[in-house]
């Protein structure tokens, strides 16, 4: 074999290798890629709005509402966390219950019973301050907090109830309010709603 050929076979066998190499190596790049995407898929988060109500005050929970009733209106899937302050807005003010401890009574007395009774969390002015919103609402055609109530049950919003807090104030199943997707949970439940969520609010 001449010299010219045997050079010319060394670096076909030289192209060969370091072809072979970078398949190898384009392969492994490929391998990883697909890797991380399967991970961000994981990751995507869904047209969703986990909230946590945490207030009580009726300029509050209005819009906490309004936020969900738009959020639903816009195609996201709504999930509203009731607990503390917010817990006492879902009792339903026809229902009573009995064989409450002390501070059970306490609780249900001190704290409002459902969405009527709910105060502004400033200028209330003794009750005055809410009334006067109340009729200035009604003036300008914007939705009762119970009328938003309702329309979010029409739309489909889940609402979570903090076993905790309705414990921790002696309320019972039985005195909330009557709504077609709403459940008792922990906390642990919401977390893996809010989990996926794009959006997470806390009111």
């Amino acid at each position: 074999m001449s010299e010219i050929a045997q050079q010319a076979e060394e670096t076909v066998e030289n192209i060969e290798v370091n072809v072979e190499g970078t398949m190898e190596n384009i392969e492994k790049q490929l391998a990883e890629l697909k890797s991380r995407i399967e991970v961000l898929d994981k990751k995507t988060t869904e047209p969703k709005v986990s909230m946590i109500v945490f207030s009580g005050d009726l300029d509050k929970v209005l819009a906490s509402f309004i936020i969900a009733t738009g959020s639903v209106a816009m195609g996201m899937e709504v999930v509203m966390f009731f607990t503390f302050w917010g817990t006492p807005v879902l009792r339903d003010k026809n229902k009573s219950v009995g064989g409450k401890d002390i501070m059970g009574k306490m609780f249900g007395t001190m704290l409002p019973k459902g969405t009527g009774a709910v105060k502004l969390s400033q200028m209330n002015m003794g009750g005055m301050g809410t009334a006067m919103m109340k009729s200035l609402m009604k003036k300008k055609n914007v939705a009762t907090l119970e009328q938003m109530l309702e329309m979010a049950e029409e739309l489909g919003v889940k609402i979570y109830v903090c076993e905790m807090s309705m414990d921790l104030m002696g309320f019972k199943r039985e005195e909330m309010i009557d709504y077609n997707g709403l459940e008792f949970c922990g906390v642990a439940k919401f977390l893996e709603e809010a989990n996926n969520s794009r959006i997470q609010l806390f009111i």
